[in-house]
């Protein structure tokens, strides 16, 4: 079948001659500790490391094992070294009083490293939005420079059509979500912020993002006023108004000061506690009438009450 790949790969030439002996010891050689003064961090990390619990409790065990897991680093022309995973192992080495941080120095270029930086940060448990919207941004260009080099043949390389349908098969998520991710990345820092903290949503945080830098500072002032984010359909509005060049900040005003359905008042009464202080013989249809009718007579009482005392 025409593109299908060979279920079998050449052993390279030199694996012929060496031991497996020799090729475990010439791995070893590539792992060091390395000072910390020396690592700088990769350029535009998209994932937060922060002192948090699950830091502090690396912080102990790394005081008790060291780093079992070396981690990753690529030398750069200057002579120091570029960190490409391990970033919250640095941290942990930082706190904890040392010096030197176990590392694998490995052999990439930009590119290569931006797509394994992605893919080793991925492995985290808890990932925020802004998190993964810079890092799928980042893997995707990286991607895409890599799929357009040419080979030592000056031709395009065969099979690396990389893209968002590619970046979808890898990370398991579909184009459109990916999609969604990217534009966050459009947000300022404060809408972006209240995506993470769970107050906007992703569908109305990418309507924001179509919105310039003036307009989503208008907004954030207004979230600030009204204590209040905009619902989906507000943003929707938002932006049509944007497009259209009649978002001014009286517009934003007069959109997001409306009151919504979900921000309207409710009360909510447990059905089984209800139920058994209403007769029997009133049907469920009618149970509103029912406790309205008991409230006024209630209210109608402690107001004769109230009158009677102050006699």
């Amino acid at each position: 079948m025409a593109g299908r790949k060979s279920d079998f790969t050449l052993t390279k030439l030199d694996d012929l001659f060496t031991t497996q002996a020799q090729r475990d010891e010439e791995q070893l050689s590539k792992i060091r500790d390395i000072p910390l003064e020396l690592i700088d961090d990769f350029p535009d990390h998209p994932f937060k490391v922060r002192d948090d619990e699950d830091m502090m409790q690396l912080v102990e065990s790394v005081k008790e094992r060291g780093v079992i897991t070396p981690a990753t680093v690529r030398q750069k022309e200057d002579g120091r070294y570029e960190l490409v995973s391990g970033h919250r192992r640095k941290r942990a080495c930082e706190l904890a009083g040392f010096e030197t941080l176990r590392s694998e120095i490995v052999d990439l270029n930009r590119d290569e490293a931006t797509i394994l930086m992605v893919e080793s940060n991925f492995q985290r448990s808890e990932i925020l939005p802004s998190e993964k919207a810079f890092a799928y941004k980042m893997r995707l260009e990286a991607m895409k420079r890599q799929a357009g080099r040419p080979t030592k043949n000056n031709l395009v390389p065969v099979g690396q059509n990389y893209s968002r349908e590619e970046l979808a098969a890898q990370s398991g998520e579909s184009q459109t979500q990916i999609q969604r991710y990217i534009r966050l990345t459009n947000l300022v820092s404060e809408l972006l912020e209240f995506v993470d903290e769970g107050r906007i949503k992703m569908r109305p945080a990418v309507e924001l993002s179509y919105l310039d830098e003036d307009c989503q500072r208008d907004v954030v002032d207004e979230i600030d006023l009204n204590d209040a984010t905009p619902s989906h359909d507000q943003t929707i509005r938002m932006r049509k108004l944007f497009s259209e060049g009649n978002l001014t900040t009286e517009a934003i005003h007069a959109v997001m000061s409306e009151e919504k359905p979900n921000q309207k008042e409710k009360i909510v009464l447990r059905g089984d506690r209800v139920r058994q202080l209403i007769p029997k013989n009133i049907p469920v249809s009618q149970t509103e009438d029912f406790v309205c009718k008991a409230l006024e007579h209630y209210n109608k009482f402690l107001r004769n009450r109230a009158e009677r005392d102050s006699r």
